[in-house]
């Protein structure tokens, strides 16, 4: 997205302006007057107007654009539509150039601009939900819609799901939300990188996840050296609780001060020939943003910590709210996007906040987490085990 200011006496000198320069599907964000002098500024998403023509509208009020086609192909957290981009959880590529502020700071009038922006959004959701017609659909198809939404599933996974539906009206519910929720699973083969990040927000439980992660990777394969980084050492109980771990087990432990020093140590733990290095990231205060956060330490120009070298798995309850879950998502985003690590299964009464994120994040499920314990309380994912905790409310492992 291209955005920029411009100045004139008049509001007509200076849409002649923006119109001059970037055409006339910019988008006004703000506009301010000052000394006799206004000045709009103005936004023009240029890859998204290239490469995606809107729409027809009947197929949107049917559940069936072009987006649910999308779906079908497997996400890896590395793209998706381009309409989709803004509340994708892997947004951008790794050589692209994007200005600042979609990072860190945001133009003058741009949550103004998002507030009504979601107003109109659910307005059309409420008019377009009529033309489901969920009546239509098989009994047996209708009454899984109906059980989702009561679960908390969002208007538009319930839109692809009908318009995947309609097309197939013999076909199991689990096949479309098969596409929704991508999977893939924790362990070895899927996740190659040798860096392997834990993020996520405050009290989540990210160490809890990475000594969960390390001790299944340990029991899948035996002989694999692994090294546990904690990147968070001021907070006393997850250092203590990550060292202790890691010497029971038998798994190596090492801290970075600070962000800065982050480099340093995995460029030492990648040099003693560990195989995977886990680091338990900080948790990001409000205004921060992972990628700027993998900049200031370095992350981002570590030799080898490409999308290829580096994975960043993001750890989040099921019971959050839909916007804080958004605001997350939009925060956490980066370059290096692996998966979604759902936590703490057991304290949560609903799960359709599972297959919000997936929609939003485009991201795939890797393992799931329960139980105060950390012995045998993390599961790599599978579908059958999905599915069961979406819709009997079943912990992995019988749980």
């Amino acid at each position: 997205m291209q955005v920029k200011s411009f100045s004139a006496k008049s509001t007509k000198e200076v849409l002649a302006l923006i119109k001059e320069e970037l055409g006339p599907d910019a988008v006004i964000l703000d506009t301010q007057e000052e000394d006799g002098l206004i000045t709009m500024t103005a936004a023009l998403e240029r890859e998204a107007t290239r490469r995606n023509p809107p729409a027809p509208a009947h197929e949107a009020a049917c559940g069936q654009a072009q987006a649910s086609e999308d779906l079908q192909a497997p996400r890896n957290g590395a793209g998706g539509p381009a309409e989709e981009k803004p509340r994708r959880f892997a947004v951008y590529p790794q050589n692209s150039a994007h200005p600042a502020w979609e990072q860190e700071a945001l133009p003058a009038g741009w949550q103004r601009w998002h507030e009504e922006w979601s107003s109109i959004k659910s307005h059309l959701l409420a008019l377009m939900k009529p033309a489901m017609r969920l009546d239509n659909l098989p009994p047996r198809q209708r009454l899984a819609i109906e059980f989702l939404q009561r679960e908390g599933v969002e208007d538009t996974a319930v839109m692809h799901l009908c318009g995947m539906l309609q097309r197939d009206p013999s076909v199991s519910i689990l096949s479309p939300l098969s596409r929704l929720v991508p999977m893939s699973a924790w362990g070895k083969e899927n996740w190659r990188q040798s860096i392997q990040v834990i993020a996520g927000p405050f009290g989540a439980g990210k160490t809890s996840v990475a000594i969960r992660l390390a001790l299944a990777l340990r029991k899948m394969t035996p002989d694999m050296r692994i090294c546990l980084l904690n990147a968070d050492p001021t907070r006393g109980n997850g250092r203590l609780l990550l060292r202790h771990y890691c010497e029971l087990s038998e798994l190596a432990y090492k801290e970075a001060a600070t962000t800065l020093d982050l480099v340093g140590a995995l460029n030492q733990g990648l040099k003693e020939g560990f195989d995977r290095v886990i680091v338990d990231m900080p948790g990001l205060a409000r205004g921060r943003y992972l990628n700027s956060l993998l900049a200031d330490s370095g992350l981002a120009t570590l030799d080898g910590a490409g999308p290829e070298g580096m994975a960043v798995h993001l750890v989040l309850p099921p019971h959050y709210g839909s916007l804080q879950l958004k605001g997350i998502l939009e925060r956490y985003r980066t370059n290096h996007a692996g998966s979604i690590i759902w936590t703490k299964l057991d304290e949560a009464e609903h799960y359709g906040q599972v297959v919000n994120v997936a929609v939003d994040s485009g991201l795939p499920v890797s393992a799931l987490s329960f139980g105060a314990g950390l012995g045998n309380s993390l599961a790599p994912v599978k579908e059958n085990m999905l599915w069961r905790l979406i819709f009997k409310r079943e912990l992995p492992l019988g749980r």
